[in-house]
């Protein structure tokens, strides 16, 4: 197993002095998503990656769900360990015994939520900003910020991993699932044939706000994150500054059209920013080569080569061309 290491410091983890590698590694790694700088260590103690990376938009969270797909299902599940209670929204005790004795069947996704499908329940889980997965033989050490374990008869764990603990879980009935207040409040998804110039015209009525905040509201779009609601406006031209009320049809269709464009593009190159549980499912995070107009702060404009600007809109870093999206 290799680990990966978040932190801005190496010393900050109490990671001694490592040296960069220079080869490309192909061995096991784990998925991370995070605000910070991520180092990925090998058993030498050698650095092999090191790279910034930014919280899972829906892209992100759909390639976890595939991986772990491929890790975890119909294994039956022998203990949990939640080492973290407010983490957990239903009862512990309930939550506990829902999960010992039953199994994973499927791993489903609305917007940026998991919903880990069993028997007779599904398990809930938002990952927040730092919250990520690991997959580790039960022997293994239980490290910090570890907060949920749950534990296989294979004697290999499904360990939760969040340093600022914003992560959410919940165990709910099957029933329920409609009704859960996190799942019903979801707008469309990117690729839904409902996604039309009509449905955003309908929900940008009246709102004065600016275009770029809107489209943040997971209730309208569900999944877009920052990074690809930077991307959606440069795709359809529009300042991102601009009333949302004050969008025009066709504004509305190419929002839809790029959103379900960018994200199918997203979701089969692996998402913007995350490394693979293992390199040999082929899952690594490729899209940020596509990447137009976000972090590219300074860089000239791939269509007009007008150097792209960056404001901070309601507090989120906003990247675009002024020339392009006036």
């Amino acid at each position: 197993m290799y680990y990966i290491c978040i932190s801005n410091y190496a010393k900050k983890v109490g990671i001694p002095n490592r040296q960069i590698g220079t080869k490309k590694d192909t061995r096991e790694h784990t998925l991370v998503f995070s605000c910070k700088t991520i180092f990925c260590f090998s058993k030498n103690n050698c650095i092999i990656n090191r790279e910034v990376i930014i919280m899972p938009e829906i892209a992100e969270v759909e390639t976890v769900r595939n991986t772990l797909k491929r890790q975890i299902l119909n294994k039956k599940i022998k203990s949990v360990n939640v080492r973290y209670n407010k983490m957990i929204e239903s009862d512990i005790n309930t939550f506990e015994k829902g999960l010992i004795g039953d199994e994973f069947i499927d791993i489903k996704r609305r917007g940026k939520w998991l919903i880990f499908e069993l028997h007779n329940h599904y398990l809930l889980s938002h990952l927040r900003m730092e919250g990520k997965f690991f997959l580790k033989n039960s022997a293994e050490e239980i490290i910090k910020h570890e907060h949920v374990i749950i534990t296989f008869i294979d004697n290999t764990d499904l360990r939760y991993h969040d340093t600022r603990k914003f992560g959410r879980m919940n165990l709910i009935k099957k029933e329920d699932l409609e009704n859960t207040e996190c799942i019903k409040k979801q707008g469309l998804e990117p690729g839904d044939k409902n996604l039309t110039s009509k449905y955003l015209l309908t929900k940008f009525k009246n709102k004065k706000l600016p275009i770029k905040t809107v489209l943040l509201d997971q209730t309208i779009i569900s999944g877009l994150g920052n990074i690809y609601v930077n991307e959606v406006l440069f795709y359809a031209k529009i300042n991102p500054l601009k009333e949302a009320g004050k969008i025009t049809d066709k504004e509305a269709n190419l929002i839809a059209e790029g959103a379900n464009t960018i994200i199918k593009e997203a979701i089969k190159m692996g998402g913007t920013t995350i490394k693979s549980y293992t390199s040999s499912l082929g899952v690594t995070g490729r899209f940020q080569n596509k990447l137009k107009v976000h972090k590219k702060e300074g860089q000239p404009c791939p269509i007009c080569n007008t150097p792209i600007e960056n404001v901070k809109i309601n507090g989120r870093s906003t990247y675009f061309c002024p020339q392009c999206q006036k």
